[in-house]
């Protein structure tokens, strides 16, 4: 006689082993009706799991976060559905949710947009059908028989590779297609209304370039059609503003098969490049830190011993020279260790703050390559802290406090930036004692700096627990930027150590944070959080002095020249073009302040001054534009706009 507690305290005693759908039934047809799936003792289970003791039971509707999940993951079956029907020689490999929908990676021949189209009308046809979705439960080996007569090896060589604890597995029955899955899924195709299938790619299996190339085909799911539409138009929006789109129509940098995963900076995208890496530089300077610059090319063991080569070796780019491997540097900590361990280290010493913005190389799959976002050549605005653990909570809190500073000069207030705790993973080195200490401090140090945080379970680093700093964009998208990461582990792999106040050598704590990140990265949410419209002092040029005829020729020079001292970035463009050319062409480049240089500003000693939207806004002194526009650099986010309505009240 099982008895369910509910989430509200109530218990409910049952005859007899009871399904989660019969729970339901027993609350109110209307709540069967709408419930896709249950929550027993914090497992997600279907409807039809049967429950033989006493648990505590939530019942998930449709409309829940975690419904929608379900939903989105029913839909990669349907996927398959179709695509077996259509294409029968397909084999279908795994099918995930990911965020704000799904995938399935498919060994077929390339799709097109037609298939893609014809795959999505099939889908629509099936979920109309109302077909219940069946469960079955079988033994590993019934399972590997069904894949085998299916002609499935994706499934088989899963399922071959399961852990030996596992004696059964999930069987999803979808008329006549049968995929596997831990579940849970939708009980009926009704549930499977609102969606879209968006585009296809190409991406490896396991991730891994030397294994089969497989279609992936992504896909949407909503509870509702108004969700669906809202969520399309964003995206299109998202399209509209991709990093990699506006870097073309900018000219800021290209990308090019010779050099897959790395960066060609064109001049007006260095600048940008310079202008970030300079004012973090100035940072790192008020925070007392010291820049370090440590070799591209190390000794491979350097890595063996920190640990890193057991978990990315797969992603280090390797060489060998005079019979020794070396690994193109993927990230500095091991290298900033060598640093420290150069010369004897006191206690009173610490902290010491090392920063570094360090080139490194990783290897990542072709398919995963996307622009800046995701490249194998990056900057990193890297630093590490070496002291001791009574120093940890002040230095955390600290750095937590000037992320949030830095993240305000580039636009983005307190409330667009969120926290969030990763914890041990579950490859990692170090005692559990330790990790438990680490973890702790970390939240203190985040709760005396003053902000709220989330936890992240399992996907802190392998040799520490990190604090992630997500940023969202004016599209509401996220994007984990800043970190901070508390490591007792590689220090000691590496023989760091100071003279501690006993006299007596100790191992220094370290903590690995960056700002930013990847500054590739970086500039592109900036430049889609912008739409390619950058704050003024973020600008590849800051202002363009334009002449209307050559006769202005030598004064649009001078007024350069005075601009340059200012140490405003101004372009010259006295080209032999109408001025509503050019005034066309460097307004869709996006540079915050126009001037334009006629006769009557000549003889007046006088500008007239447009802004990027443009509005004019008539002639004023040099001495009134040096002033507007050096103050906007100031304000560092604020837009010129903003910056101009203040300047012409004081005017």
């Amino acid at each position: 006689m099982p008895v369910i507690t509910f989430p509200n305290g109530e218990k409910r005693a049952f005859p007899e082993p009871v399904s989660v759908l019969d729970i339901a039934r027993s609350i109110s047809p209307s709540l069967a009706k709408s419930a896709v799936a249950g929550q027993v003792n914090d497992q997600f289970v279907d409807l039809c799991e049967l429950i033989t003791d006493d648990s505590t039971v939530r019942l998930i509707k449709d409309k829940d976060p975690e419904g929608i999940e379900i939903i989105r993951h029913s839909f990669a079956h349907m996927i398959g559905q179709a695509v077996k029907q259509l294409y029968p020689e397909a084999k279908m490999a795994i099918g995930p949710v990911i965020q704000d929908g799904f995938y399935y990676d498919i060994e077929h021949d390339p799709f097109t947009t037609d298939d893609i189209e014809t795959i999505e009308a099939l889908i629509r046809n099936l979920v109309k059908k109302n077909y219940d979705v069946i469960r079955k439960r079988v033994t590993v080996d019934e399972a590997i028989q069904v894949f085998t007569e299916r002609n499935e090896p994706y499934k088989v060589e899963i399922i071959q590779e399961l852990d030996k604890s596992i004696t059964h597995v999930n069987l999803y029955i979808h008329e006549e297609y049968i995929d596997m899955c831990r579940g849970p899924h939708v009980p009926n195709t009704r549930f499977l209304r609102h969606f879209k299938l968006l585009r296809v790619s190409s991406a490896y299996w396991r991730g891994d370039s030397s294994k089969q190339s497989l279609q992936r085909i992504y896909g949407t799911a909503w509870n509702t059609q108004d969700e669906l539409e809202g969520y399309l138009h964003a995206l299109k929006e998202s399209e509209k503003n991709d990093h990699r789109n506006i870097g073309r129509r900018l000219d800021l940098f290209h990308m090019q098969e010779e050099a897959p995963g790395m960066v060609f900076w064109h001049p007006r995208g260095w600048r940008i490049n310079k202008t970030i890496v300079n004012y973090v530089s100035e940072r790192l300077e008020t925070f007392n830190y010291d820049e370090i610059h440590t070799p591209q090319l190390v000794d491979k063991n350097l890595w063996k011993k920190s640990g890193h080569s057991d978990k990315y070796s797969e992603n280090m780019f390797v060489t060998h020279i005079d019979g020794r491997e070396y690994a193109v540097k993927p990230m500095n900590c091991p290298c900033h260790i060598q640093v420290f361990n150069d010369g004897l280290k006191s206690y009173k010493d610490l902290p010491i703050r090392y920063a570094e913005f360090g080139c490194c190389h990783r290897y990542e799959p072709s398919g995963s390559l996307r622009g800046l976002m995701r490249v194998r050549s990056m900057v990193q605005d890297d630093g590490h802290i070496f002291c001791q653990e009574k120093q940890i909570l002040s230095e955390v809190a600290l750095f937590t406090s000037q992320v949030f500073q830095v993240y305000q000069d580039f636009g983005f207030e307190d409330k667009n930036v969120s926290i969030k705790i990763a914890t041990r993973p579950e490859k990692r080195i170090g005692l559990d004692e330790v990790w438990d200490r680490a973890e702790a401090m970390l939240q203190d140090a985040v709760t005396k700096a003053g902000f709220d945080y989330e936890i992240l379970p399992g996907e802190g680093a392998f040799y520490g627990p990190k604090v992630e700093f997500h940023l969202k964009d004016r599209m509401g998208r996220e994007w984990q930027c800043g970190t901070v990461q508390l490591d007792y582990m590689v220090p000691e792999r590496l023989g760091a150590g100071f003279i501690n106040e006993e006299g007596n050598k100790e191992v220094p704590v370290m903590l690995h944070r960056a700002m930013l990140g990847s500054v590739e990265r970086f500039i592109a949410i900036l430049i889609e959080h912008y739409a390619g419209a950058l704050p003024t002092w973020l600008a590849p040029h800051q202002l363009v002095i334009m002449n209307i005829s050559e006769k202005q020729s030598d004064y649009c020079q001078a007024l350069y020249e005075t601009l340059k001292k200012q140490g405003i970035k101004a372009k010259l463009d006295i080209r032999n073009e109408k001025i509503g050319y050019k005034i066309r062409e460097n307004t869709l480049k996006k540079i915050p302040y126009l001037v334009v240089i006629g006769d009557a500003e000549v003889e007046s000693n006088q500008v007239s001054l447009r802004i990027n939207t443009g509005e004019d806004l008539g002639r004023i002194d040099i001495s009134k534009l040096i002033s507007i526009v050096s103050d906007d650099i100031k304000l560092k986010h604020r837009s010129p706009l903003v910056a101009l309505d203040e300047q012409l009240v004081a005017i």
